[in-house]
């Protein structure tokens, strides 16, 4: 890509951003016709932490002792949201493989991930955070929330273990 397309797509990124910079980041992406990783890049310092996707396992297994989380795939077609416990993954015929005691379970083709983002984010007024697994065309595979209470506030226990776990990768 040029310079110049680059700056040019930069500049719609953060025009569409500002605009709406609580808002759904793949919408964002959309209306300015550019990657949600894009618009990751262009949060303010310590929304987005990204690390190598050879973190994968480690971050994946740390989670499963986070409890429910919520799990978000989010296509043009879908938002699929699933509540529950992340089972341990085992690696098989090219698949990451989680299959346990929860409605979450599949294979994830680990081989597409291509980084992992911690995002620490305003989301329709409020703190969200999330683990995004992102693939090579700069949109999130899945992403992982921090689950809310019955007041709708970030558990602070889970929250705790995000946080640490995000600090141990900010470097």
């Amino acid at each position: 890509m040029s310079a110049p397309a680059a700056e040019d797509r930069r500049a719609r990124a953060g025009q569409a951003l500002a605009e709406k910079p609580d808002g759904v980041v793949e919408a964002i992406a959309s209306a300015a016709d550019v990657t949600p990783a894009e618009i990751l890049a262009l949060l303010p310092k310590g929304a987005a932490t990204v690390v190598p996707a050879e973190e994968f396992a480690a971050i994946w297994s740390e989670m499963t002792g986070w409890g429910d989380v919520l799990l978000i795939v989010h296509t043009a077609d879908i938002v699929a949201e699933v509540t529950g416990s992340l089972p341990e993954g085992s690696e098989g015929h090219g698949w990451f493989n989680i299959h346990g005691d929860s409605p979450i379970g599949g294979h994830i083709k680990k081989a597409n991930c291509q980084s992992i983002a911690f995002i620490d984010r305003p989301f329709h007024g409020r703190r969200s955070c999330s683990i995004w697994f992102m693939n090579a065309e700069g949109a999130a595979m899945f992403k992982i929330f921090v689950r809310r209470d019955a007041a709708r506030e970030l558990d602070t226990e889970q929250l705790a273990k995000f946080e640490a776990l995000k600090a141990r990768y900010a470097g």
